[in-house]
């Protein structure tokens, strides 16, 4: 990921737009492209300030309040589907998918097994380096309900 541009380049940029010269014009000056000037000078008007947002991965805050609701959920209905389980989640309203990413983000993956006997339970796949005391969210489900398999990552 690009890093941002520095708090130095960002405050000179937006006190030439603001001394009354054009977003194109501040552009071609700090050579920076026309769509960060118009971005920061919006960030200016909208925030009232230059510094850039903080970047990084996705933030699931509202899921974790009814992380023991859900990880239950799983535990007690081992075959629920995603659609079902964001029914019964009530006071958020989640997408499916993002429900899944969540529950992935917390080492509870589902697999098919079409060779075998379908077993009810929970598959939890780790990588073959990785011991189950690593994970927190192995330690609020019971040992009756998984099944823990390592696998190679290629």
């Amino acid at each position: 990921m690009a890093k941002a541009y520095s708090l130095d380049l960002r405050a000179r940029v937006a006190g030439f737009v603001e001394s009354g010269r054009s977003r194109r014009a501040a552009a071609a000056h700090f050579k920076v492209s026309v769509s960060f000037v118009v971005n920061l000078m919006k960030a200016v008007r909208t925030r009232g300030s230059f510094e850039p947002r903080p970047s990084g991965g996705r933030r699931h805050a509202k899921l974790e309040p009814h992380r023991s609701f859900l990880l239950a959920q799983v535990v007690e209905k081992a075959d629920i589907t995603m659609p079902e389980l964001t029914a019964e989640l009530a006071g958020a309203t989640v997408d499916p998918a993002s429900l899944s990413r969540w529950l992935i983000s917390r080492w509870l993956s589902f697999q098919k097994r079409m060779a075998r006997p379908v077993r009810k339970g929970i598959v939890l796949r780790l990588a073959a380096d990785q011991s189950a005391s690593t994970y927190p969210a192995l330690k609020e489900l019971p040992p009756a309900k998984m099944e823990i398999r390592a696998f190679r990552s290629s």
